[in-house]
């Protein structure tokens, strides 16, 4: 029997944010995978080592995270006032599928590196010394990211002493603009409050009426309060990701929620849909330590947040969430702002596993309807590795 061989890939291995991906070129991949569909998902599936029935990947890139099973493809933008465009694929460790349901936060801070040492930016907009801006579509979702790269002799500055809590070293402050976050395509009205409220009534079986604040911003997700859940907010993934109950109460959250977001018709759905909406739960300031041993008092932060990410809890932040608390945290009334303490606010400094984060936003009401303009964060990214990933000739 004849056995193909391997193919090589050109790729790079990135940290952005608290997360890790491989990130292609759309040109430098195999013909049959520069289109969407079932080609390209099965090569992204083998890079990243899925599905695994072991949970591991090892015979791929993936880290058997959320964090760490993630792909984007990158090509030069046909868009006008845009460099780059940008598609990311959340790959399942367990099941044969990738999620483009949504954008990845985290990554989104290696993008404008990654487009530049990649040749996708005009060299024209590329300082010997200084920032440059990158102007990135975010194809999945159909908004405008603004990346502000630091640059030394026309190069990417990786280093610096820019700390991230979640991220063991220190690396250069990449500064994101996530603009008009509010995902409108998303749900029943294409609003950012897709049920028309700030706080709703949600029926979950087997747990009973939760309050819930569902919004589509930066990625469409569900705020419910810790304390109706038997939650502190301090809690780290050991005491979520251990207990098989607690997950399954997540995931009934999630679908119940996804169904009145209007993001699925059926709780059927909910399985095949597994990187949105996210499921967060909020909590007023309290002193904690953090994964790393960090002490985190309660004068440090305004409010507490843990989010879930493809089924377990996040060890940190998803920057597409950082995005919906900012956004929330905005606005008089959700249960994020609420546990912030209320009132009206353009930034807001939220307690998660690995410690805590700003996140600014501008919303504004006009006309009966919050708006939002622009959310911004600052993260970090680095190379990792890059070269060729390698599959087998026949995986895709």
């Amino acid at each position: 029997m004849a056995h193909l061989p391997q193919i090589k890939i050109p790729a790079t291995y990135m940290r952005g944010g608290t997360s890790k991906g491989v990130f292609f070129r759309l040109q430098d991949l195999p013909e049959a995978a520069q289109v969407p569909g079932a080609a390209r998902d099965a090569l992204l599936l083998r890079v990243i080592g899925s599905p695994d029935p072991y949970g591991k990947q090892i015979d791929g890139m993936g880290g058997a995270t959320s964090s760490t099973s993630k792909t984007v493809i990158l090509s030069k933008s046909t868009r006008p006032d845009h460099d780059v465009d940008y598609l990311f694929g959340q790959v399942s460790i367990d099941k044969p599928f990738v999620d483009w349901s949504g954008n990845c936060g985290n990554l989104s801070a290696a993008v404008g590196s990654f487009a530049i040492s990649g040749g996708l930016v005009e060299a024209s907009r590329i300082p010997e010394h200084g920032v440059a801006t990158v102007r990135i579509w975010q194809a999945n979702i159909g908004k405008t990211i603004i990346a502000h790269v630091p640059i030394t002799q026309w190069d990417v500055q990786e280093t610096g002493g820019f700390e991230l809590d979640g991220v063991t070293f220190p690396a250069a402050e990449v500064q994101l603009e996530f603009l008009d976050p509010a995902d409108e395509g998303e749900g029943e009205g294409g609003a950012m409050f897709p049920t028309g409220n700030l706080v709703d009534e949600l029926e979950v079986p087997g747990i009973g009426t939760l309050k819930a604040t569902m919004i589509n911003a930066g990625i469409p997700t569900i705020f419910v309060n810790a304390q109706e859940l038997g939650y502190t907010g301090t809690e780290l993934q050991e005491a979520i990701n251990g207990d098989a109950k607690a997950l399954e109460l997540f995931e009934s959250i999630r679908a119940q929620g996804a169904v009145r977001m209007g993001l699925i018709k059926d709780l059927s759905e909910a399985a095949q849909r597994q990187h949105t909406p996210k499921v967060a739960f909020v909590a007023p300031p309290a002193d904690y330590v953090s994964s790393s041993g960090k002490a985190v008092n309660a004068g440090d932060v305004d409010l507490l947040v843990r989010a879930m990410s493809m089924g377990k809890l996040h060890h940190a932040m998803m920057g597409t969430a950082a995005v919906a608390i900012g956004t929330a945290a905005a606005i008089p009334g959700t249960l994020v702002n609420l546990a912030a303490g209320g009132g009206e606010r353009s930034a807001v400094r939220f307690g998660h596993p690995s410690g805590t984060l700003r996140v600014g936003a501008e919303a504004r009401h006009v006309k009966g309807q919050w708006t939002v303009t622009k959310a911004i964060m600052s993260r970090s990214a680095r190379v990792l590795m890059d070269g060729w990933v390698r599959v087998p000739g026949d995986a895709f």
